[in-house]
């Protein structure tokens, strides 16, 4: 069922991911005029001077990397140079696995220390004693307090089998404590679940190369514990999901649906359109599903959401997601790293353009911040990015919303809810989905295909 894809639909809360197959960086262009190549003979003087005069002398990789940045993001927020390094980053973040200590974390704001949010199951910072809750005050004997969150995982990452010291500050003791480590392998599970009386949770927290598998043993995990007949359905959180891979976003959507199209992609040219459908097999076998989303989700959390609910398959609960409807191609470069381009936009199964909308829910639930958190967390959105493309159907109305889920299940008001409809303990128009309206999607998606050129 896996498909090979050589799109990536990035989303914006991080820097890139990788894909299996890849353009090559050959492509052929439209010749530039002799306009151009004046304009490219001055930035070569400009670099000649810089190079040669400035007051102090500069890294001439810099100066070069530097320009090609800022090209490129001056077409749209998405489109980026990555050196070799960051494309190296690229690719360890799409395979899901890493040197490193197994720690999840996040930057204290009060103390500006990192924070262990928990350590990962049978991983080297678990079996050294590592908990929850733990402030991490040096790393190496170097201080934290004045690292950035991304320094300090830099940091934190390194060679298997390389040895790492860090300094605990831990409630309840008297001196701070101090943790060797060796660095290994950290394969990170794209999906997290849980059962809720009788509803599957399903935590889909990127798409990696990973995500699909992880969400099928989920689900044979779930069955496992529920049986058949006591099932009543799952809830698909797909909150603070930034995005990832595009053919892993098909195959997610794939797994819940036994027809139609899943998400079509449109570039610049009419014969670069590629639709993407659904092959029969529900893995869930059509239990009802309830999917969440706010507004950190963005790009291939959105095609999966906008698939189940153009197909009538689930019921979408929240607040509007991100709305971040284009698609980068990376482009290899050799050992100089990769380009990551904006070439197409992508659309759901009805033909409604995300970009700059976002995915807006059958039924909207707020989720209220906590008293720390108010006037410190605003709605963000893709329509808010500055030089962002301008979206088929973008308005006035902004897209996307506050990003936040609260630690405790109890306080999620979002799940909360789902978990009453599911349950039956409240009702609403919208769920479940209405299985005419299903049929009548499904033969409005067909005519289109049929209309096509």
């Amino acid at each position: 069922m896996i498909r090979k894809v050589i799109i990536l639909a990035a989303g914006v809360f991080i820097g890139a991911v990788s894909v299996s197959a890849l353009q090559s960086a050959g492509t052929s262009a439209v010749a530039a005029n002799s306009e151009t190549y004046k304009q490219l003979s001055i930035f070569g003087d400009v670099f000649e001077r810089v190079r040669a005069q400035y007051v102090t002398p500069p890294e001439e990789s810099e100066l070069i990397e530097s320009a090609i940045n800022g090209m490129l993001t001056s077409l749209d927020p998405h489109s980026s140079y990555l050196n070799a390094k960051d494309a190296d980053d690229m690719r360890t973040q799409t395979r899901g696995e890493f040197g490193g200590l197994g720690i999840e974390v996040t930057l204290d704001q009060d103390s500006e220390l990192v924070k262990v949010i928990t350590p990962i199951d049978d991983t080297p910072a678990s079996r050294a004693g590592v908990l929850s809750g733990d402030l991490i005050s040096e790393i190496d004997g170097e201080p934290v307090r004045g690292l950035t969150l991304s320094q300090a995982v830099e940091k934190m990452r390194g060679p298997v089998g390389s040895d790492i010291n860090l300094t605990i500050l831990r409630e309840g003791a008297d001196a701070p404590i101090d943790i060797a480590i060796t660095r290994a392998i950290i394969k990170i599970k794209a999906v997290k679940h849980r059962v809720e009386g009788n509803v599957g949770y399903i935590r889909l927290i990127s798409f990696t190369e990973k995500t699909y598998n992880d969400l099928a043993d989920a689900i044979d995990s779930i069955e496992e514990k529920i049986p058949a007949d006591k099932l009543q359905g799952y809830v698909l959180d797909l909150r603070l999901n930034p995005g990832g891979l595009l053919d892993q976003a098909i195959n997610v959507s794939d797994a819940f649906l036994d027809r139609g199209e899943i998400v079509s992609t449109r570039g610049r040219n009419a014969e670069e359109t590629r639709r993407y459908n659904s092959r029969p097999g529900d893995l869930t076998g059509g239990k009802p599903i309830i999917v969440l989303v706010n507004g950190g989700s963005a790009s291939a959390s959105e095609i999966v959401a906008g698939a189940l609910q153009d197909h009538k398959r689930a019921t979408i609960v929240g607040t509007r997601s991100f709305g971040k409807g284009s698609v980068q191609t990376i482009i290899p470069l050799g050992e100089n790293g990769a380009l990551r381009l904006t070439t197409a936009l992508y659309y759901t199964p009805s033909g409604k353009s995300i970009q700059g909308t976002g995915i807006k829910p059958d039924i909207i639930v707020q989720q209220p911040l906590p008293e720390e958190l108010q006037g410190r967390v605003r709605e963000t959105g893709e329509s808010e990015l500055r030089g962002h493309i301008q979206g088929q159907d973008e308005t006035d109305e902004a897209s996307g919303s506050i990003a936040y889920v609260p630690p405790e299940p109890e306080d999620d008001e979002q799940l909360g809810h789902a978990l009453e409809l599911m349950r039956g303990e409240i009702t609403d128009p919208a769920y479940p989905p209405n299985a005419d309206k299903t049929a009548k999607a499904a033969e409005d998606v067909d005519n289109a295909d049929s209309k096509t050129e």
